[in-house]
């Protein structure tokens, strides 16, 4: 199997070219490439693939095998892919998720090669029903009480298309993620399960952010956190609908826009290319 490794901001994962390749079972390939042991190493794995209704399509599956709706960071890096591999030809395109179709504008260095990818994250879904959670489908879920172990937290709840429950703290680089993130990841509420971001604000235009995502642990980064906790954000009204995202990997540019799209701005980055022998 040809592949690339990638990341954006950190956010780490193999990539398949499909518009050449099939792989039988993604799966139990990405539970393969992802151990940083035995395998390639990474958060999980993604295929880019031809689309009826868009220029690419992207598949996603965590290091766990599951599949998830979308990833920001790994489709800023479908768009470098397909732009520098000749997939596609312009430098605005589409992809087709299970989120639905993002438009995506690549910004390229002197080498031509996409360095930096804004994309079209869409509208924020607020409501129980839409994330999915139990309990009244209309309602929204914000600054709500959650009893984890020995503590209250206050969470807001937003999807980008998949899940994610964003909780303020004071000191986001000594919170004990990995101790209350696979709780809240797994909690009942929550029948997709769901990615828990950690928030700390730094002021009006600045925040800090480590994600404990479903199905991989805790990442570098996450872009679609990034877009939930900037609609948690001014929904708790704690910044301005512009602000600049700190991640252990790097950082994000992010704004709620006025027509109501969140958009996200970000590196992408190739690493190296290679062949795995899954046997």
């Amino acid at each position: 199997m040809k592949f690339a490794k990638m990341h954006g901001a950190g956010n780490d994962y193999v990539y398949v070219n499909c518009f050449e390749q099939t792989i039988d079972d993604p799966a139990e390939m990405a539970r393969k490439v992802s151990n940083r042991n035995f395998g390639i190493g990474s958060d999980g794995l993604i295929l880019i693939l031809p689309s009826e209704v868009a220029d690419v399509r992207m598949r996603m599956f965590n290091s766990d095998g599951s599949e998830s709706e979308m990833c920001g960071n790994g489709i800023r890096c479908v768009a470098k892919y397909a732009y520098d591999h000749g997939l596609v030809e312009k430098k605005e395109i589409t992809a087709e998720t299970g989120a639905g179709i993002l438009t995506l504008q690549l910004f390229t260095n002197d080498r031509d090669k996409v360095e930096r990818v804004r994309v079209n994250m869409g509208k924020p879904r607020l409501t129980r029903g839409e994330i999915p959670m139990t309990g009244s489908p209309e309602e929204q879920v914000i600054n709500a009480e959650l009893k984890v172990l020995d503590r209250t937290f206050h969470i807001t709840c937003v999807s980008m298309g998949n899940p994610h429950c964003i909780i303020f703290v004071d000191n986001v680089d000594e919170f004990p993620v990995a101790k209350y993130g696979p709780i809240i990841e797994n909690d009942p509420m929550f029948p997709n399960r769901t990615n828990v971001e950690f928030i700390e604000i730094v002021s009006t235009t600045e925040i800090k952010q480590r994600t404990w995502e479903r199905g991989a642990g805790e990442t570098l980064a996450c872009g679609t956190g990034s877009s939930a906790v900037t609609v948690a954000c001014v929904l708790n009204e704690r910044t301005e609908r512009r602000l600049l995202n700190h991640l252990l990997g790097g950082d994000l540019e992010m704004e709620w826009a006025e027509d109501g799209s969140v958009y996200m701005t970000g590196p992408a980055v190739q690493v190296f290319e290679g062949v795995f022998d899954p046997q």
